[in-house]
């Protein structure tokens, strides 16, 4: 792609959001008409997802950093519904969508590894990461209920 010049040059996220931003304007050269607000605010959450980015990286401040990289896993989420909103207008193939969403999963894949790795949590993460089994829990909350039956500590 380039020399990396800057120290968000050389994280995958960035250069993946990069590509992902580069495809989502090839794209929107076919949109017009109706489609064009739609195409407008894609583009618009396209590019804000490398800039933050790039802008959380260059902040000192750990809080600062997890709160920009949210920013850009927001407007991946902004861009999955905007090319939901085109598929079901008829202004994008459901399969174009399945392969540029694919790329958004991995970019908010990422983005949530380093939001949670910059963010400040005040407890111990340890007491948030039990391995609970969901389908289990909810059937024994169902027959806490019964008659004769006491709830397990």
């Amino acid at each position: 792609m380039f020399d990396p010049m800057f120290d968000h040059d050389r994280l995958d996220v960035y250069r993946l959001s990069i590509e992902y931003t580069a495809d989502s304007f090839a794209v929107s050269k076919e949109l017009n008409g109706l489609h064009r607000p739609a195409r407008d605010q894609w583009l618009r959450a396209a590019q804000s997802i490398p800039l933050n980015i790039a802008e959380g990286n260059g902040k000192r401040s750990l809080k600062d950093r997890a709160r920009f990289f949210d920013i850009a896993r927001g407007s991946s989420f902004e861009c999955a519904a905007i090319q939901d909103v085109l598929v079901a207008s008829g202004g994008m193939e459901h399969s174009q969508s399945y392969q540029l969403k694919s790329k958004l999963k991995r970019i908010v894949s990422m983005l949530t590894k380093m939001a949670m790795k910059f963010g400040t949590v005040s407890e111990s993460p340890g007491v948030y990461a039990l391995d609970v089994d969901s389908e289990h829990e909810h059937r024994d909350a169902e027959h806490e209920h019964e008659e004769g039956r006491k709830p397990e500590p």
